[in-house]
């Protein structure tokens, strides 16, 4: 029998692993990934300060947030902290996973369950926890719905962490993904059956654990908040009742479409753009869209060894990117579009074809795209152009050949748009549907579009009332869409130390975060009436 089988073994007996843990530990974190230490540290004094807010502020709302992985854990309870800080009574559930996965045994899991139960107690009273791990579930199987969502998140976890498309269902890591969102599904459901929050806040809300109870509050129609971070400090992503990756911009773009852009939010989008065309940080955005500063379009034409015949730019994504799971129109994946894409432009030399694949895989271990065409045409044609993750080639030098534009979902689709490019779209994106791009719905009115631009390309260069629309759309997407929050994920300690419990609950801290607050607790997120 392995360690791994004993200590599965001794987990069952009751408080085995929480005494060792207690006994041969001395209470301190377990040596995995799972640590707690910065929570530790700050809760004491984040409590202290949220004392005299939550003593007289007026009584709010029942909330229930759910985290999984020490990072949103620490994060949510931060968040928790603050909203009880605005009166609402906030209960924390978690899993006590360090890795989403990895196998563990039930010894271990129980002793990082024991060690965040004790450092989340710090927090008492202003937030009660509750561990799923703990719930016992009412019922041994799930209802259809709820078994179907399991099957979806599970596919979309093996996407994610192996980054493919395609899943094996014998799979080790699908049937651990399928264990472990089945056990949270069974449990949430319990637990929000009998407590019944106002409103279930979830990080991501379309993976992992994260997922399966954002699908449970869903289906016991819960008011559900979820919400992810991009590039952007002090900002926050929020969807309600829906999956936040999705991007759904729908109500933004209703509501403020017919608002024309002022000179100074011109001059903003213009500023942004350019710094992503020279590789530079700019405002509060953290990380660089390009490796190289732009070099200008004839000399990426010349290193290209492109001639006067049109070109065709296809930008492609990461692949299991959480931004473009379920993404699919009328291709099976990405990649099937892609080979299609590919083999299509073979027999047609009249169009010079530029794939760019994403910088981003760079950083990735999962399938390239560059395999996906390889295996699509053995031998590159002469008008058929590949440029690496790695390549030192600016995108948007690309963008300023280009006499087409080809994508899925990358936002390098609408900065074409931009540029006046005419652009088809091919997966559910944001700015899909939004005036300024192609969005064929099946294979044959994507060729036939492709047929068409193929006959007169610079004939069909977006009109200027295209090109405003895109840039207002651009505006909307990176400066409304995301709303003010004092702490991002990725930089949360180093956040909190300048913006700490007491400033974000004063009174310069409510008029920055209290809209964002109200909204995290289900507040209607009207775009008409939001204040910009």
């Amino acid at each position: 029998m392995d360690k791994d089988r004993i200590k599965d073994f001794i987990g069952r007996i009751p408080f085995s692993a929480e005494l060792y843990w207690f006994v041969h530990q001395g209470g301190q974190p377990p040596h995995s990934h799972f640590k707690l230490k910065s929570l530790q540290a700050a809760l004491p004094q984040a409590c202290t300060e949220v004392k005299p807010f939550a003593e007289t502020a007026a009584r709010g709302r029942k909330v229930f947030i759910f985290a999984t992985l020490h990072y949103w854990i620490e994060h949510t309870a931060m968040m928790g902290l603050a909203l009880a800080g605005n009166g609402h009574q906030v209960t924390l559930g978690y899993l006590p996973y360090g890795e989403w996965h990895k196998p563990i045994n039930r010894f271990d899991l129980r002793r990082q369950n024991a060690y965040a139960r004790q450092v989340l107690q710090e927090s008492a009273p202003w937030l009660r926890t509750v561990s799923l791990l703990e719930v016992n579930p009412v019922r041994r199987t799930l209802p259809d719905e709820l078994r179907t969502a399991v099957e979806q998140v599970s596919q979309f976890d093996t996407q994610y962490t192996l980054q493919v498309e395609e899943v094996d269902r014998n799979n080790p890591l699908f049937k651990l993904r399928m264990e472990r969102n089945e056990a949270a599904a069974l449990s949430a459901l319990t637990w929000l059956k009998n407590h019944r929050p106002d409103v279930v806040i979830i990080p991501n809300g379309i993976i992992q654990e994260l997922g399966m109870v954002y699908h449970v509050a869903r289906y016991l129609n819960i008011p559900t908040v979820t919400y992810e971070f991009g590039d952007q400090n002090e900002r926050i992503w929020l969807a309600q009742d829906a999956q936040i990756m999705r991007q759904e911009t729908d109500g933004l773009w209703q509501a403020r479409q017919a608002i024309p852009l002022g000179e100074s939010q011109i001059e903003r989008v213009r500023a942004m753009y350019a710094a992503r065309q020279n590789a530079a940080v700019w405002e509060n955005f953290s990380r660089l869209w390009q490796g190289v500063p732009a070099q200008g379009g004839e000399q990426v034409r010349a290193a290209l060894g492109l001639d006067n015949r049109p070109v065709a730019l296809l930008a492609t994504n990461v692949l299991g990117d959480s931004l473009t799971l379920g993404r699919q129109v009328f291709s099976q994946t990405m990649a099937e579009w892609i080979t299609r894409t590919v083999q299509f432009f073979a027999i047609h030399p009249g169009i010079q074809l530029v794939i760019r694949v994403h910088p981003g895989e760079a950083l990735t271990s999962g399938a390239s795209m560059v395999d996906v065409v390889r295996q699509a045409l053995a031998e590159l044609p002469e008008h058929i152009h590949l440029i690496g993750p790695e390549e030192k080639v600016n995108t948007y030098d690309l963008v300023e050949v280009a006499d087409m534009g080809l994508v899925y979902t990358t936002t390098v689709g609408m900065e074409m748009a931009m540029s006046g490019v005419p652009v088809v779209v091919a997966g559910k994106t944001h700015y899909r549907g939004r005036g300024f791009t192609s969005d064929p719905s099946s294979w044959e009115a994507y060729f036939d579009q492709l047929h068409h631009l193929f006959e007169n390309p610079t004939a069909h260069r977006l009109t200027q009332d295209q090109v405003n629309l895109a840039w207002q759309y651009a505006y909307r997407f990176f400066f409304e869409f995301p709303r003010p929050f004092p702490w991002h994920l990725l930089r949360l300690w180093n956040d909190y130390k300048l913006r700490p419990m007491r400033f974000v609950l004063g009174e310069e801290g409510r008029a920055r975060y209290a809209e964002t607050f109200r909204y995290l607790v289900g507040e209607p997120l009207d775009w008409a009436k939001i204040d910009m």
